[in-house]
């Protein structure tokens, strides 16, 4: 999931997985969460399938199902685990198989993969429990692939954000905190997954990063729909949401209605090399 400024704002070593009320409330708006989240790059999704012994693929913190369908699309057989039953519904009805759990509860009932995939979810899932669990599940020779994405909206969309936030939450534990890079904070955050990985000490090979640069059109009201799927946002009244999204749909305007957003997509991705 894209994250909002003030979630990049978020220091490191807090530890997001401990979060359960954030990381399951995305499932409040299933339809729309599926309709506006970004999909993941082809390359991306072909680098993982190149790189993986064969076609069987645990999507962990599946969500709606976007990355899974991107798999499933490609030739992969993808099973999905998300905790969120909402989420899992809506996955399921658009042919994905999904179990509900949180990874680190999950039973693999002695089932194995040749990749474990996480998007824009590995930082709901403990860094060292969940490469351990990971391993466990993968066949020789298979991968762990994690990533995420970065964005940057023009300054003056940004700036209308935050603004708002600050007035309609004004308690919140992100304002006043110096901004900081998007691409920054997801290094630093990948940083964080590769030492899990290696912390684990499960048998994988040193962990790759990889990144992938592209870019989004969005009009003024495709921008509104994806805000409020954001973590930021999820759990805000209606009067409150409505009032943020006022305030950036105004700023969209003033740079005439439409922008192009410059993502980037961030992967750590490690090849089980031996025994768990």
């Amino acid at each position: 999931m894209p994250i909002t400024s003030q979630e990049q704002s978020r220091p490191s070593g807090n530890d997001p997985h401990k979060a359960r009320q954030m990381a399951e409330s995305f499932g409040v708006d299933a339809e729309r969460y599926d309709r506006a989240r970004p999909r993941y790059p082809d390359a991306l999704v072909e680098r993982i399938i190149a790189a993986a012994p064969g076609p069987d693929v645990l999507d962990v913190g599946c969500g709606t199902g976007i990355e899974a369908r991107q798999f499933q699309a490609a030739g992969c057989t993808v099973l999905g685990v998300d905790p969120d039953a909402r989420m899992a519904e809506f996955a399921r009805r658009s042919g994905i198989e999904v179990e509900v759990a949180t990874f680190e509860a999950w039973d693999p009932a002695g089932r194995s993969f040749d990749a474990v995939i996480a998007g824009q979810s590995w930082h709901w899932v403990d860094p060292v429990v969940g490469a351990v669990k990971a391993a466990r599940v993968l066949r020789p020779g298979g991968l762990l692939a994690v990533f995420a994405h970065a964005f940057a909206p023009p300054p003056a969309v940004a700036e209308a954000f935050a603004t708002a936030y600050r007035r309609v939450v004004p308690d919140s534990p992100f304002n006043g905190r110096p901004p900081r890079q998007a691409t920054d904070v997801y290094q630093t955050m990948m940083a964080t997954f590769s030492d899990g990985i290696r912390d684990a000490d499960s048998g994988f090979g040193d962990p790759e990063q990889w990144r992938f640069d592209w870019e989004q059109p969005y009009t003024r009201d495709e921008w509104l729909d994806l805000l409020p799927t954001t973590g930021g946002l999820t759990r805000l009244p209606a009067d409150r949401l409505a009032e943020v999204l006022a305030a950036v749909g105004t700023a969209v305007d003033t740079i005439g209605g439409r922008f192009t957003m410059a993502y980037t997509t961030l992967a750590v991705a490690a090849v089980k090399t031996g025994a768990v």
